[in-house]
């Protein structure tokens, strides 16, 4: 894909998603506006489907929905509210901890820069981009491994890991797609471009696409 071809790109993603359930975060965010809640959903949505994300969600939030409350929570009721997510009791002590800074540190206020909210425990840089970009409408680039896996088969980057596509989106990304671009290709990625065997005949960007590593297709 050449760096002009991400605009009509862009344009054709933005329809063809219409047709898919729009990611838990982005619908986290929508009933909410809280970036409290998008923070922790994507804690829990660490490794766990996007149901099993939403109705964890529901659940906890249902119980308390401040770090204030949530603390005070016990650690057993915050696990049997979030199971099956993957690594719930982990999940659940990463929550109290994250309660626990930011009523010490941040006066309840879960913080918008991606530094600091990398500070806390269990957040990594795919954390901490859907908490700027979803909870705050700020600008950040959210990669996950659907993000990874198709910028690199369509050839708009070339890199290894998820981190490294971060660096090269920064730098190659129109910031006017910054916030958007994961919840555009999650959903690609989910149900047509997906890591075996992508549904190459249905898609309608295949013509900008250079298939990096794609060896079979339908």
């Amino acid at each position: 894909m050449r760096a002009e071809e991400i605009h009509p790109a862009i344009r054709i993603l933005r329809k063809e998603i219409l047709q898919w359930q729009e990611p838990i975060l982005g619908v986290v965010a929508k009933e909410s506006r809280d970036p409290f809640r998008v923070l922790i959903a994507c804690v829990l949505s660490l490794r766990t489907k996007d149901k099993t994300t939403a109705d964890a969600s529901r659940r906890l939030f249902a119980l308390a929905h401040t770090p204030r409350t949530m603390l005070k929570l016990p650690l057993r009721q915050i696990e049997k509210a979030i199971y099956p997510v993957g690594f719930y009791r982990n999940k659940a002590r990463q929550i109290k901890d994250i309660c626990r800074r930011l009523l010490s540190d941040y006066q309840g206020r879960v913080p918008d820069s991606i530094e600091e909210l990398l500070t806390l425990n269990g957040v990594g840089r795919k954390t901490a981009n859907l908490t700027v970009t979803v909870g705050y409408n700020k600008p950040g680039i959210c990669v996950d491994i659907h993000v990874h896996r198709i910028s690199n088969r369509w050839g708009y980057v070339k890199t290894k890991t998820p981190e490294e596509t971060e660096e090269a989106l920064r730098r190659k990304l129109p910031e006017p797609y910054w916030i958007t671009y994961n919840d555009l290709l999650v959903p690609y990625g989910q149900n047509l471009c997906q890591p075996v065997s992508p549904w190459c005949s249905k898609c309608k960007l295949v013509k900008y696409c250079d298939q990096v590593g794609v060896t079979r297709s339908r």
